[in-house]
């Protein structure tokens, strides 16, 4: 394999950037290969497992498990077969924003960034949180984190736009319902895109004590670093490392991110003819619903694909909604 042959080159790691991207494609291929081998394993066991069954034998339970597993896999190669988009495989950069609201959107949010990380966890995607504000009494302000992983860009890409909250809150005093807003916000990470140029002139460089949970280092040095692209108004902002070279190395990445996207947006906007528009974090713009109170649903507003199990949704259980979406918007470019 070429990129085998790559990694062992003397001089690899001389251009860590660069290493780092050739690693990725190595494992990604390898993830793919490893698993046409598990789906022809398993195709093995059922025709085996059948046989058996021909034959008398009480293995019903042991090829239900199989044929549930068997299913599982193929759903997943066909999802990946929609994955084909340019930055499909990148990691992706996730940001969550509270709407108006204070105490309670914010607190949405922070529900938010816990159903976020538990999704990556089930998918096995790696997690780093560059951003985290808490709130003034409960929530968070904002966050953003990384998710590296096989299409972690492609999953997450599903999860942009607004997200509506309907309980009664845990906030007030009169036990009343309330609705909240939270933007959600998907960008793929781009490392290197000779299409981005970036001026040092057109960027303040700001730094900054770390506030939010980050145990005992926090407030200790001013490492954090938010960095604004003075022509955009783009401001993107790091805390996570003790070293503040390593936050504006990260602040710089997702700016770089941001400004690739604004550029394929207003390319996109072009082709329609219009300009792209921002839609308010408020009510008739959300692209999916939690309902709490008085019933229980989360409902996809794209897709209709809805749930009771609310509980089950907030625990990182997305596939579902996930899946129905690049199916509907792969038969979209379809025609």
């Amino acid at each position: 394999m070429e990129l085998e042959s790559l990694s062992t080159e003397p001089d690899f790691w001389s251009d860590q950037e660069r290493a780092q991207r050739t690693l990725q494609q190595r494992n990604q291929i390898q993830q793919d290969v490893e698993l046409a081998q598990k789906i022809d394993e398993i195709e093995e066991e059922i025709e085996v497992h059948q046989e058996f069954l021909k034959e008398g034998e009480a293995v019903e339970d042991d090829l239900a498990q199989l044929l549930e597993k068997y299913y599982g896999m193929v759903e997943d190669t066909e999802l990946r077969m929609m994955l084909s988009g340019k930055y499909d495989k990148n990691p992706g950069i996730l940001t969550i924003q509270p709407g108006a609201g204070g105490t309670e959107s914010q607190d949405w949010a922070s529900m938010l960034y816990r159903m976020y990380l538990r999704y990556c966890e089930k998918q096995g995607f790696k997690t780093e949180i560059l951003n985290y504000q808490d709130g003034e009494e409960a929530g968070i302000k904002g966050a953003v984190i990384r998710v590296e992983g096989p299409f972690a860009y492609g999953f997450l890409k599903a999860e942009s736009g607004i997200h509506r909250l309907v309980r009664i809150s845990p906030f007030d005093a009169s036990k009343r319902r309330h609705t909240s807003f939270t933007a959600v916000h998907v960008i793929p990470e781009i490392e290197n895109d000779d299409e981005v140029v970036i001026d040092e002139k057109d960027l303040r460089i700001d730094t900054y004590r770390s506030s939010g949970a980050g145990g005992q280092h926090v407030n200790t040095t001013d490492s954090a670093v938010r960095i604004t692209h003075l022509p955009t108004g783009i401001v993107t902002q790091c805390q996570n490392e003790r070293s503040q070279h390593k936050n504006k190395a990260s602040a710089m990445k997702v700016l770089r991110s941001k400004l690739a996207q604004l550029q394929i947006e207003q390319n996109e906007a072009e082709i329609r003819g219009s300009s792209a528009e921002k839609k308010e974090i408020a009510f008739g713009s959300q692209i999916r619903s939690y309902v709490m109170h008085p019933y229980q649903m989360v409902k996809d507003h794209r897709t209709n694909v809805e749930t009771s199990n609310v509980t089950k949704v907030m625990e990182g259980d997305l596939q579902t909604f996930i899946r129905a979406y690049l199916i509907s918007e792969s038969a979209a470019e379809a025609g």
